[in-house]
């Protein structure tokens, strides 16, 4: 109401005083103000739909059910020899951070009404759902009955997730406009700002399960020096990541380049991994984990070039108002 006092103001004389409640309905604001967080602006909860609520809350409530079954899987494979694998570990512990960055992937996605988070959503339900599949295949009987409750719940959960938000991705997107105003150069570049956050995050994600995949995989890399120089590669990961969000949120050109001048190191490993992967591909009789961490390396390279494309086109509209905009302190 704050904002529409000034015009109330001048164009009804005569009126009653402000904070009256005999005024029209139309001339009453539609959205109520945002609220800005360091990861950009968000919606109120009492401004979404009881069926958004209700889905939201679903989602958060099944997603940590998944992740509590994954984690006693988990558990339960380190602990019991019997069951102990190391493929099965391995993928366990992937769907894990998985279904982490699942719920932060929708928890933007829905406060947001951000595509680009609802999109890596969608296609972090669908690696988990394709690992279980592979994994659940794979297995003997023995250890399909320990892992048959998380198998159903992440297939049935996960079908009605990707179906739910897909619908949910193709309602109208409110807050290009609330953010970006009537300016489609502005809406454009909030759009571009998302993406790039969004890429960010799941570059991130990318390298994080890349790197779990290595060291879990006793035949991939052996040696002593190369663990130690995947740990050092996961302190790196989080640090260049924490770089390229600070760089895209703060619109700084200066950490742009650095972010990306981190990124080198990344790729010169992601070679050097699938030359170490490749020449010990036939030592054992099992490929599962080999193929997977090349294949891993080429979606990460893939990740960052569009990541690459995005920061140098976001670099051009740097300085134009949108971060005043999102920023902005509620009146």
């Amino acid at each position: 109401m704050n904002e529409l006092s000034p015009l109330l103001g001048n164009q009804i004389s005569g009126q009653p005083p402000e904070g009256s409640d005999l005024l029209s309905p139309n001339l009453r604001p539609r959205h109520q103000e945002l609220i800005p967080t360091p990861c950009g602006p968000i919606k109120r909860w009492s401004e979404l739909s009881c069926p958004l609520k209700l889905y939201f809350c679903f989602t958060i409530v099944s997603l940590l059910v998944l992740l509590g079954l994954t984690a006693s899987s988990i558990h339960k494979q380190h602990m019991d020899t019997d069951v102990s694998d190391e493929d099965n570990f391995t993928v366990s512990l992937i769907q894990l951070f998985g279904i982490l960055f699942g719920l932060y992937y929708i928890s933007r996605g829905v406060l947001q009404e951000n595509r680009q988070e609802l999109v890596a959503f969608v296609l972090t339900m669908l690696v988990v759902m394709v690992r279980s599949v592979v994994n659940f295949s794979v297995l003997g009987s023995k250890d399909k009955e320990e892992l048959l409750v998380r198998f159903v719940c992440i297939m049935t959960l996960g079908l009605f997730h990707v179906i739910c938000t897909l619908l949910l991705i193709q309602r109208p997107n409110m807050m290009a406009f609330r953010v970006g105003g009537a300016l489609n150069r502005l809406q454009e570049q909030y759009f571009l700002l998302n993406l790039c956050f969004s890429m960010v995050t799941f570059d991130f994600q990318a390298q994080l399960c890349l790197c779990i995949l290595i060291m879990t995989s006793d035949s991939a890399m052996p040696a002593a020096p190369d663990r130690i120089i995947m740990g050092v590669g996961v302190a790196w990961a989080c640090l260049t990541a924490a770089v390229g969000v600070v760089a895209v949120l703060k619109e700084a050109k200066v950490l742009v380049w650095i972010f990306m001048v981190q990124n080198l190191p990344q790729v010169a490993f992601f070679v050097y991994l699938m030359y170490t992967v490749i020449m010990k591909w036939f030592e054992d009789s099992t490929y599962t984990l080999e193929a997977a961490a090349v294949t891993g390396a080429l979606i990460s390279l893939l990740i960052k070039a569009v990541l690459f494309w995005g920061l140098i086109k976001l670099m051009h509209t740097f300085g134009q108002g949108l971060r005043e905009r999102m920023f902005a302190p509620s009146k």
